[in-house]
């Protein structure tokens, strides 16, 4: 039986049991930049103190050495959750020689590509397949965008959660289907809206000029060092960001309708050649500089806003770990570090998106279909490079809508969900955080892109200065921090640890580079 998202909300309302809530799960994903004192990305490696990129649980890099990776386990209890994110941070600042860590989502100063440097994970087979897919990811897309950092949400609904939503829904499917089956419901309404994100949590509505390097750009100048849009408020989600801007070029579509045609076109990607890509050369004088010359290298390639997540083993190709295991969380990808809060994201966002979860969840969500893709996307981008623009209109359907009545239409939805959460909480804060960003609908002055806007044009300053204005206060605060003797132990085990595991896979590897790729990608053949 199908019930509406009214029904579906009632029986939460009156007899859903508080725990089913309290048992969710929250982690947090953040990359920071590490940069010399003076601001330019920084051309050391990284430090041995913060363990082996390649096995320690919760610090690694992403696309560069300098770009550092701070990775949670999932918590129900989301102070806890923060309180772990900033004493990480802690240990790795008291860890850094002469260098801080970037606190906006965009870079500065960069010398151009070969300023960037591709990380490293070791001499093992895995090891080398993860900085060949970021060589890849260079020629294909170049160095630069890939070093712009951002926070992503991991959000996953408790076991019981799910027993008691399918009873509701009296659907008799068995349960990992239902499961995969809600959480594409989510993805796709979270498409539909996810441009709220950026308008209420964009931090990146200006750059410096080194990010584009000297290329063309219909961007004002803010000043003699930087661009922008008068509008902005998330330039990483706009077209300069690593985004899929060949998608049709290409023939890339990646069907969210379901489980099965998610990982199904996924795989069709990884497994089709693609001229362009197979000219730039597979294994080139001995050296691998891509995994392959097909349209996607394996499945992150693919940029997403929000993707399905399951817990693949260290040899398993993701796709087959959902395909066998069905969707275990949710990653929320379009938020944008905070330069205003040293850990990068408030506590309020995160009551937020939680609360924004479960109304894409709850909420009617039909199959997308390809006109309503491309408005999503356009309308993404849109908000990304105009959202405070006033009387701003979005595409939805047929229709235009002016974003701040679609906004508000949400919110009026959300009022409700969040004191459902309240009440089975008990607590207020999901009203509250609410309440907060409903303001910056009200006034678009009060988004974080329009502060930072209005804050550098007040001091008189470049999106450098106020950048690293902001990471030297931010170096200041957590260098003031101190972790108990038992955390620096923990910590510092940690990366030791970390290190014999990665010795332990390096001398454990039994087949050569080549074997390994092969029998790597046969899995998605299967």
């Amino acid at each position: 039986m199908y019930q509406s998202f009214k029904q579906r909300f009632e029986h939460f309302s009156r007899s859903a049991p508080a725990d089913i809530f309290r048992r969710s799960k929250i982690g947090l994903e953040k990359e920071s930049l590490r940069v010399a004192s003076t601001g330019g990305i920084a051309q050391t490696t990284h430090p041995r103190a913060f363990g082996s990129a390649l096995t320690h649980p919760y610090i690694t890099t992403d696309y560069s050495e300098a770009l550092l990776e701070f990775v949670t386990a999932p918590y129900s209890n989301k102070s806890e959750m923060l309180r772990f994110l900033a004493d990480v941070q802690t240990f790795v600042y008291s860890k850094l020689e002469d260098e801080i860590l970037w606190a906006t989502s965009m870079p500065c100063v960069l010398a151009g590509e070969p300023s960037i440097q591709i990380a490293k994970y070791g001499d093992s087979n895995l090891g080398q397949m993860k900085t060949i897919y970021r060589r890849g990811l260079g020629h294909r897309y170049g160095r630069v965008m890939q070093v712009i950092a951002g926070v992503h949400f991991n959000y996953s609904f408790a076991d019981d959660f799910w027993k008691f939503y399918q009873t509701i829904e009296q659907n008799n499917v068995d349960q990992k289907t239902f499961v995969a089956t809600s959480y594409f419901q989510l993805i796709r309404n979270f498409q539909r809206n996810g441009w709220l994100i950026p308008y209420l949590f964009g931090s990146s509505p200006a750059v410096c000029k080194s990010f584009l390097g000297g290329g063309a750009t219909d961007m004002e100048l803010f000043d003699k060092s930087t661009y922008y849009y008068p509008y902005a408020t998330s330039l990483r989600t706009g077209d300069i960001g690593y985004q899929n801007s060949k998608e049709k070029e290409l023939g890339i579509r990646i069907l969210y309708d379901s489980l099965h045609t998610y990982v199904a076109s996924l795989s069709h990607a990884i497994n089709t050649p693609n001229a362009a890509y197979a000219q730039l050369g597979v294994k080139v004088n001995g050296q691998y500089e891509q995994l392959n010359g097909n349209l996607l290298q394996i499945e992150n390639e693919y940029y997403s806003s929000v993707r399905p997540k399951q817990i693949a083993d260290s040899f398993e190709m993701p796709v087959n770990a959902l395909r066998d295991r069905g969707v275990a969380y949710v990653e929320l990808r379009s938020m944008d570090i905070n330069p205003y809060e040293a850990l990068g994201v408030s506590e309020k966002s995160i009551y937020f998106l939680e609360t924004f979860s479960l109304f894409c969840l709850l909420h009617d969500s039909p199959i997308t279909s390809e006109q309503e893709y491309l408005q999503n996307s356009r309308n993404l981008l849109n908000v990304a490079h105009n959202g405070r623009k006033p009387g701003l209109s979005l595409l939805r359907g047929d229709q235009n809508i002016a974003l701040k009545t679609w906004a508000f239409e949400l919110f009026e939805l959300m009022d409700g969900i969040a004191e459902l959460l309240d009440q089975k909480h008990k607590t207020k804060k999901y009203t509250t955080a609410v309440s907060h960003y409903r303001k910056n609908i009200e006034d678009p002055d009060s988004t974080i892109s329009a502060q930072m806007i209005n804050e550098m044009r007040e001091n008189k300053e470049s999106f450098f200065h106020f950048s690293l204005r902001k990471s030297q206060q931010h170096s200041e605060y957590f260098k003031k921090q101190k972790l108990s003797a038992e955390q620096e132990k923990m910590f510092s085990q940690l990366s030791e640890n970390s290190i014999k595991k990665q010795i332990e896979i390096e001398q454990s590897d039994t087949i050569s580079l080549d074997e390994f790729l092969a029998a790597y990608f046969l899995q998605s053949k299967v």
